[in-house]
């Protein structure tokens, strides 16, 4: 414990597990994943729309935190309300079911067009959530751009060593 409170540990999502999204548009959320919200008691998550036309999901406190950054941002500078709009005009608060299941909201389903086969992506913090052939067409467009170079030198990645 810390002088503010328990120090919560980051989730550390890692790995791709593809699932199947029922026609009620309910997810199970891997094992692997469930059990560490399940263990530090994030049984309510947050979701929202990304960019990239795939979904975010976040333990609370997680999306917690990221939203007061949000928030915090000028208001009268447009690229920020766009942002805010985007990030937290999306954003649904979701549940793990005694299943482990959450229910994804039908325009969310939509704006990542997930049917039946969802990738679910592990981003450290978060989860991604995508369409499985959109996953399997981005880490190939991923992998040709890591093979070109390109990728590494936009990223400023030339120092990594992997």
């Amino acid at each position: 414990m810390s002088e503010s409170g328990p120090v919560r540990q980051t989730h550390l999502f890692r790995g791709v597990s593809v699932v199947n999204l029922d026609v009620k548009g309910r997810l199970a959320i891997p094992a692997r994943y469930r059990e560490r919200l399940q263990a530090q008691g994030d049984e309510r998550l947050v979701i929202t729309v990304d960019r990239d036309r795939c979904l975010l999901l976040y333990p609370e406190p997680e999306w917690e935190a990221i939203e007061r950054k949000l928030i915090a941002l000028p208001a009268f500078d447009s690229a920020a309300r766009a942002i805010q709009r985007l990030y937290i005009g999306n954003a649904q608060e979701v549940e793990l079911d005694a299943q482990g299941r959450i229910l994804v909201p039908p325009h969310l389903r939509a704006f990542a067009s997930l049917d039946k086969r969802v990738a679910c992506v592990g981003q450290g913090a978060k989860l991604e959530l995508w369409d499985e052939q959109a996953w399997q067409m981005r880490t190939e467009a991923a992998l040709n751009d890591v093979a070109s170079g390109e990728l590494a030198a936009s990223a400023g990645l030339g120092t990594l060593t992997l």
